[in-house]
């Protein structure tokens, strides 16, 4: 049965869930509806474009390199170098039901020098666009034990994130030799581009 979080709760996914090793990550989103008139000068609209991606972080909470290969798995580094981490590839548009971009990740594979993942959600190009998340709904991050196809749990973000054009939404670590997940939801006001979230972390 799946748990459904509140910002901030963390749970034990090895512990709990004995023998998971492989994590689908779920990430998705829903556009708000933008009501506008009709004008012959109107620019014609624009779909947001959110991007997921993972950050691989140290013990120290900082990036484990300074080569964005070796440490982000995003829409332009699929997989990393030990195959532990691999996105399924970029959605540009978020349409549909369910999961908009999904991140699979092999517990039992993630290098030794990586204790922390990363998930985080930007809006490509949102300064230019005028885009931020007040304009994205039911917006959510899901844990999945892949081979058993079970859900373990779900953080909807519900806040208020006008403004905002990047989230930090939940992070996979590494805790006294089991694998852990807590739901954060911390808004990122400038993210038109994922450098603006890695400095954080660098």
């Amino acid at each position: 049965m799946s748990i459904n979080l509140s910002k901030g709760q963390k749970i034990d996914l090895t512990k709990d869930n004995g023998g998971l090793r492989n994590v689908l990550v779920g990430l998705g989103w829903d556009e708000v509806e933008q009501k506008r008139g009709f004008s012959l000068f109107s620019a014609p609209k624009q779909d947001i474009d959110c991007d997921a991606s993972v950050l691989l972080c140290g013990a120290d909470g900082k990036l484990v390199s300074h080569a964005v290969k070796d440490c982000v798995v995003y829409y332009g580094n699929l997989r990393h170098a030990s195959g532990a981490i691999y996105h399924h590839g970029d959605n540009l548009t978020g349409a549909g039901e369910g999961d908009d971009e999904q991140i699979t990740v092999d517990l039992n594979a993630v290098p030794a020098n990586i204790a922390k993942l990363v998930f985080v959600v930007n809006i490509y190009d949102a300064a230019p666009r005028h885009q931020h998340f007040g304009m994205i709904r039911n917006a959510f991050i899901r844990l999945e034990d892949k081979d058993a196809r079970r859900e373990l749990c779900r953080f909807n973000l519900s806040e208020n994130y006008d403004g905002m054009t990047g989230l930090i939404v939940g992070e996979i670590y590494r805790r006294d030799g089991n694998w852990k997940f807590s739901a954060i939801g911390q808004p990122v006001r400038e993210a038109s581009r994922l450098d603006a979230i890695l400095n954080m972390y660098r």
